[in-house]
């Protein structure tokens, strides 16, 4: 390897990366100083390419040419169920490509998931040489452990046009464990790692033996994340104000990203407070005048509007321990990873359903990328006592 090898979490929402130096994993900071970077590209009327938190302050006033949750779209067929549900939520273009796959549209061209994904990368890559002082040129890339064989290739060419040879794509769920686990290389666990993302959900139950890291069985569903807890909210507030002024707001895709943002804000928002007050002044125009959107959205509200989207996570659940011959009960920790495990409702239900808290100790948004960090030190032989053995839920091809 010529450079440094990075650990990238390339998330639906935000994106992180971390190197390990010293037997010491340090999370790089973007030029920001930010922990993480959003998994948002914008492009300008002057040409100008926009990445992360400068892309998304401007969305409101750019929103089809700002590009965002891409990874739902990545390795997919344009003709897919997924996407063509995505399609309706989305304020950019999605276009069908000669072969077949979901492009973006912007303007008047179509970009691959891969070539957006990779200018996250790209700017990932240069927040690392400018924290580490050093060319970085090599990377271990996350996906979802329920990706399948052209998710992954195209997660791989996304790294590739980002300028790194992407040494290892490697599960989310089980880099989140290496994080856990590798300072408790001499215990033995059952460990059960609840990846609930921004665009994916994730089970894995895994056996921590002595440094040794085996994958029992994985479960997930790559179109359930905190995405759709924001659209819910989107909807609940585009019903009241229609019920109270009679204008759709989903016409107006100015109006739909500000009510996005809103979403997000409340959303995060609601898990440490009871209430939140969601003010859109100037929101459409009506036949009186200027309308603003005002509403009280409440924790209950938020849960009940929700339910169903973490009841749809025990699904994968109980069928991850069905195939991994286990029970609720055989499990030592229970490790939340992905923004949203931080909504309280959600912690309620996996600790209802395991009996027990779960593990809260590393920071959720930036475990993964962690995780990536060690398996690549393990990679350039710093890192020299574990041993991963990983389980594939869907056929790949050879690698």
């Amino acid at each position: 390897m010529a450079g440094k090898l990075i650990g990238i979490d390339l998330g639906t929402t935000n994106s992180c990366a971390c190197v390990m130096e010293g037997g010491e994993r340090r999370v790089i900071p973007n030029r920001e100083g930010s922990r993480t970077t959003p998994s948002v590209v914008a492009f300008t009327d002057k040409g100008d390419v926009l990445v992360g938190h400068i892309a998304k302050r401007q969305a409101v006033t750019n929103p089809q040419r700002t590009l965002f949750a891409v990874k739902r779209l990545i390795g997919q067929k344009f003709s897919s169920d997924q996407v063509q549900e995505a399609m309706g939520k989305l304020p950019f273009p999605v276009v069908k490509a000669p072969n077949g796959d979901a492009w973006l549209g912007v303007g008047d061209r179509g970009y691959a998931p891969p070539e957006i994904s990779a200018i996250i990368l790209k700017a990932l890559k240069a927040s690392a040489e400018a924290f580490l002082h050093e060319e970085v040129s090599d990377a271990v890339i996350t996906v979802p452990a329920y990706f399948d064989d052209a998710q992954r290739q195209a997660t791989k060419d996304a790294g590739r046009i980002a300028g790194l040879n992407v040494q290892r794509i490697i599960n989310e769920p089980t880099a989140a464990a290496l994080a856990y686990g590798l300072d408790k290389k001499g215990l033995k666990q059952t460990l059960a790692i609840y990846d609930f993302g921004g665009g994916t959900f994730d089970f894995t139950i895994m056996e921590m033996n002595d440094g040794v890291f085996e994958v029992l069985a994985t479960s997930g569903d790559t179109f359930l994340g905190g995405e759709d807890f924001d659209q819910a909210i989107l909807m609940w507030l585009v019903e009241h104000f229609r019920n109270s002024t009679g204008i759709d707001l989903t016409k107006d895709r100015m109006a739909l990203q500000r009510l996005k943002e809103a979403s997000e804000k409340a959303k995060c928002e609601l898990s440490t407070l009871d209430r939140v007050e969601v003010r859109l002044p100037f929101i459409a125009q009506g036949p009186t005048g200027p309308q603003h959107l005002e509403s009280t959205l409440t924790r209950e509200d938020l849960e009940n509007m929700v339910a169903d989207l973490v009841a749809r996570t025990m699904g994968p659940v109980q069928d991850a321990l069905k195939q991994a011959r286990k029970t609720a009960m055989d499990v030592d920790e229970v490790i939340l990873v992905g923004g949203q495990t931080r909504m309280p409702l959600v912690q309620q239900v996996v600790k209802d359903f395991f009996g027990r808290e779960p593990n809260r100790d590393i920071n959720p948004d930036e475990v993964v990328a962690a995780g990536a960090s060690i398996q690549g030190a393990v990679l350039t032989g710093e890192v020299t006592d574990l041993v991963l053995l990983d389980v594939t839920p869907l056929s790949l091809g050879i690698e």
